[in-house]
């Protein structure tokens, strides 16, 4: 569960860290880092339900998938400034 609560802390670290750069190019590399941090949890999580941790995935699977769309959005609306 640390790596996971490691991972999550991570998502909105790389992208505030990434808006405090100076460039676009690499505020674009902070948030694919934080879409790979995101892929850390999503992991973890699949991984917490097959060892029987937790039930069902439906509601986390919804938010790892509307948490990708928005980094997505973002790269695109940063890549197009």
């Amino acid at each position: 569960m640390s790596q996971m609560r490691r991972a999550a802390i991570s998502i909105p670290s790389n992208i505030a860290e990434g808006a405090g750069r100076q460039g676009n190019k690499e505020f674009i590399q902070f948030l694919y880092i934080a879409l790979a941090s995101l892929s850390e949890v999503e992991t973890q999580l699949i991984l917490a339900e097959r060892l029987g941790y937790i039930d069902n995935l439906n509601e986390m699977n919804a938010k790892v998938e509307s948490l990708t769309k928005l980094i997505y959005g973002l790269i695109r609306y940063v890549k197009s400034k």
